[in-house]
């Protein structure tokens, strides 16, 4: 498959990690949407998580979604992502058949094969058997969606064919860049992922490179790439008060990193930013690191995220507005259409 250039669009994606209750977290979060659209992205994405409310306090993303999807018009929603196996096949075809069509065709679906182990058991699942349980879910998804019919003899209500070309796999691996290329769905690539024990000095290029060429490989002829590339990214006013907050807020993130056994390289703060591959300062500061991120280049998605700097409220709505009108431009991103509002000098 060759890599053709195209219009680069633009996401943002919270984990809801917000320093508040769970009502506040999704409040604020469908107000960093809404900011979102109005300085033009077009995409909004969420996670799913499970019981860990420091992870990520989402355990109904669709449900949000629909809520979000009343609140906006133009932006498009994304899931990134639903741990499939453990969810009922059949309920996620229809909720998200509904939210398709409550948000006009708006929806975006990325689907993973889970994490935290813990959270397996609590579903009466093996965390070994996730892969074979999410190859099986997948397949009864799509079989919904597209018409088929159903074990019984039944068929999906509302049908949503449309879906099957939206689809999404996230990944930290070559064989997952494979599985995600031949089925023909959009790769997901994280805003970091661990190195390898052999190559601890390894940038996120190059563990996600290979993954892209083995993607873009198997990937069907005739079928377009969709490559989302994640990135921690934090932009202010000014380079003393984003170092500010992102040295609060990795560390926190390595303080659970190390109490859950993982181990964290240096401690420093530029070591703890090269750790978990975050680009902060001013927008020129991000432009700069960004710019040297060479996955970027091959990616059709550059969707940003606040985590782990998790900064409040008000700076998570500055940086929106910097990165639509500063830092996003100078990577190739053109917006759609003008954005809603201009209000470079003010914050919130």
């Amino acid at each position: 498959m060759t890599e053709t250039k195209s219009r680069k669009r633009l996401g943002f994606f919270t984990r809801l990690l917000d320093d508040a209750t769970a009502g506040v977290r999704y409040r604020l979060a469908a107000e960093q949407i809404a900011q979102a659209e109005r300085f033009g992205f077009d995409s909004a994405w969420v996670a799913q998580h499970h019981f860990h409310a420091d992870e990520g306090g989402l355990p109904a993303p669709l449900v949000f979604l629909a809520h979000v999807a009343a609140q906006t018009s133009r932006i498009r929603l994304g899931t990134g992502v639903i741990t499939l196996p453990l969810e009922n096949p059949i309920r996620v075809a229809e909720d998200t058949a509904v939210l398709d069509l409550l948000s006009r065709g708006r929806l975006e679906i990325g689907f993973g094969t889970g994490g935290t182990p813990s959270s397996f058991t609590a579903f009466g699942l093996e965390s070994a058997e996730r892969g074979e349980i999410f190859a099986r879910h997948l397949k009864v998804v799509l079989d919904a969606w597209a018409g088929r019919e159903l074990a019984g003899g039944d068929r999906l209500y509302p049908a949503a064919p449309d879906l099957v070309d939206r689809v999404w796999q996230a990944t930290f691996s070559v064989g997952g860049g494979e599985r995600a290329g031949r089925a023909g769905d959009g790769l997901m690539l994280s805003r970091t992922q661990p190195r390898p024990a052999d190559r601890l000095d390894a940038s996120l290029a190059d563990l996600q490179n290979p993954i892209i060429d083995t993607y873009l490989e198997a990937l069907p002829v005739g079928r377009a790439p969709r490559i989302l590339g994640s990135r921690s990214l934090f932009v202010a006013d000014s380079r003393a008060e984003a170092l500010r907050f992102a040295e609060a807020g990795l560390r926190r993130g390595a303080e659970r990193l190390i109490a859950a056994g993982h181990k964290v390289e240096g401690d420093t703060l530029a070591d703890l930013i090269r750790a978990f591959d975050v680009h902060v300062g001013t927008a020129d500061d991000v432009i700069e690191s960004l710019a040297a991120d060479r996955t970027l280049d091959r990616v059709t998605d550059l969707v940003f995220q606040v985590h782990s700097v998790d900064p409040p409220h008000a700076l998570i709505l500055r940086s929106i507005e910097l990165i639509a009108s500063k830092v996003a431009p100078a990577l190739d991103w053109v917006p759609e259409r003008p954005a809603e509002t201009r209000r470079i000098g003010a914050v919130g």
